[in-house]
């Protein structure tokens, strides 16, 4: 009986690398990520700009990806469609109204595997209200470690979500800035 104690302490032991192999904590590059959008502008053309302050961890499970989690943060006054003039309206209250929602955020409810990629859904907050999307989701990639010996992997997601119904601009008609805003999210997420 006495060797019990120490065949138990053994095995937590070996099982600790495996424990911490499990799971890793993954944090944007603030330099290498974004999120970029694109808009139809009166039926004939479509608007493309990027919001650059994105802040993401992500909790990832490799062996099991369903115990993975994402949480994101996106400075919407960070906004950039190449026109200044533009890029002012658009943070000013009929649009984002940064000065009240100066953020929106991502919290994911759950991620699964799908084919090589993955799927997250999750709860996006913009303009002060909360709608549930799906993210199609193409990573990890293959880990790349840098100059400074840091691990990185990458990741490209994509969605569509309705810019009424996130209450920007609801009174402009589709005609003149269509619905449908199309979502590229790219992430270079350092291991921590």
């Amino acid at each position: 009986m006495r060797h019990l104690p120490i065949a138990i302490g053994l095995m937590v032991l070996a099982a600790a690398p495996l424990a911490m192999a499990q799971a890793s904590t993954w944090v944007s590059d603030p330099n290498h990520s974004e999120v970029d959008f694109a808009i139809t502008h009166i039926s004939v053309s479509k608007v493309h700009g990027r919001f650059g302050d994105v802040n993401a961890t992500i909790q990832y499970n490799e062996p099991d990806v369903t115990k993975s989690s994402v949480q994101v943060t996106i400075g919407v006054g960070t906004i950039d469609t190449g026109v200044q003039a533009r890029d002012t309206d658009l943070k000013g209250p009929k649009y984002f109204d940064v000065g009240n929602f100066p953020n929106a955020t991502f919290t994911s409810t759950s991620v699964t595997k799908n084919g090589t990629g993955l799927t997250v859904a999750g709860n996006l907050t913009l303009h002060g209200v909360t709608k549930p999307v799906v993210l199609a989701v193409e990573g990890p990639t293959p880990p790349v470690t840098d100059q400074r010996k840091k691990i990185h992997h990458g990741f490209s997601a994509t969605t569509t979500i309705s810019r009424n119904a996130f209450q920007i601009a609801p009174q402009t008609p589709a005609a003149m800035l269509g619905d449908d805003v199309q979502l590229t999210i790219e992430v270079d997420a350092v291991e921590q």
